[in-house]
């Protein structure tokens, strides 16, 4: 009898847990390798990473050419599905719409609103700054389901202009996971509703990202899944619950630091793919391990040297982290580069997918804390 308890209980437990399953596509710089458009797209759209955490008053998102996680939530009654990138750096869901007319919306899924019996109108625009450019549009309600969980009366952007980069993106419009307080608008984040409408058993989501695999990357809402993460989790308290921004104490290689020092802040972000950070910071680290920029600004490493390039450690709020080479170091038939990229004159650092990889994410609303474990 008290197996059976048990067994119940974890049945229970087991449904509590809404996931999402996550695709890793083809990222935009590897569809505009394969069209010869690589070269002319990052003259004319510069990488700019640290353009979504600029203070203008609209939400920002950058043109980050490696993002390669999306799911796949519905949107409306019967359900319009769209692919959208999980991203903890911005806390608006938006897709594309058919009032759109810019090219980029042409190649992506675009929601109807007239095709939807529970749509309704809001009375506000919604502007999100680009690295190179913006995304426009207009303000409804509607149901939203992900991962399983239908959330009512959720306010969405519906894009009537798109940024000309969005065209050579997989996924068709994005899923903030950030907080209330930096929303454009400020609209109620998908997740808070999630949380209000009591549909998750614990205002938690975690995050698994896999590595070289298209399969088993997902977002898990109202709890964690053990089977993702070895050891215990680490909990690191939010400096500021804007973005997921906590401490970080120090950049080190052997036992010395080479970047943050004195201490900075650091954003968990899956909605950007590499490791960012000041670029004289980024420049001393990519020395450190070797690397060379080339005139797109991305730093070149021999893909012979990488058994034998350091781990690098990133110290959280008196935690270390740390990242070996074969975890920072992207391999490609056109060779090799780190995933550490230049962020400007901008003092945070942003910890996106290559940390994010390593380290299983939880991100806990509630208390206002991130928990970090070694990734399976």
């Amino acid at each position: 009898m008290k197996w059976l308890v048990v067994l119940t209980a974890l049945v229970a437990f087991a449904e509590c847990l809404h996931k999402m399953p996550l695709i890793k596509g083809k990222s935009a710089r590897q569809t505009l390798k394969e069209k010869g458009l690589w070269e002319e797209y990052r003259k004319s759209h510069p990488y700019n990473p640290a353009a979504k955490f600029y203070s203008s008053g609209t939400e920002s998102m950058t043109n980050d050419a490696d993002l390669s996680y999306y799911g796949t939530i519905s949107i409306g009654t019967p359900p319009q599905s769209f692919s959208v990138i999980f991203d903890t750096g911005s806390s608006n869901l938006w897709v594309p719409s058919v009032y759109c007319n810019s090219s980029a919306c042409e190649n992506h899924n675009q929601f109807n609103p007239s095709q939807s019996s529970t749509f309704q109108w809001g009375d506000q625009s919604l502007s999100i700054q680009y690295g190179t450019g913006s995304m426009t549009g207009l303000l409804g309600s509607d149901t939203v389901e992900v991962g399983g969980i239908s959330v009512a009366k959720q306010v969405f952007g519906l894009s009537e202009t798109e940024a000309s980069f969005m065209t050579y993106m997989q996924a068709d419009g994005i899923l903030g996971l950030a907080f209330q307080s930096i929303a454009s608008d400020n609209v109620v984040p998908v997740f808070n509703n999630m949380i209000t409408q009591g549909l998750v058993s614990e205002p938690i989501f975690s995050v698994y990202l896999s590595g070289n695999s298209e399969q088993g990357s997902e977002v898990v809402f109202g709890g964690t899944d053990s089977t993702h993460y070895t050891g215990t989790i680490t909990w690191i308290p939010l400096s500021s619950a804007t973005y997921w921004q906590i401490n970080m104490d120090s950049v080190t290689i052997n036992g010395q630091t080479v970047a943050c020092s004195g201490g900075c802040q650091a954003i968990i972000d899956t909605g950007t793919s590499q490791i960012v950070g000041p670029t004289t910071d980024i420049n001393n680290l990519n020395s450190w391990v070797g690397a060379s920029t080339d005139q797109s600004g991305d730093a070149i490493v021999n893909c012979q040297n990488i058994p034998s390039m350091p781990d690098v450690t990133f110290t959280l709020n008196g935690n270390a982290f740390t990242v070996p080479a074969s975890a920072y170091v992207s391999q490609s038939s056109s060779g090799c580069m780190t995933g550490f990229g230049q962020g400007g004159t901008m003092q945070l650092w942003i910890l996106g997918d290559v940390f994010i990889r390593e380290y299983y994410a939880v991100f806990n609303a509630q208390s206002q804390n991130i928990g970090l474990a070694k990734s399976a």
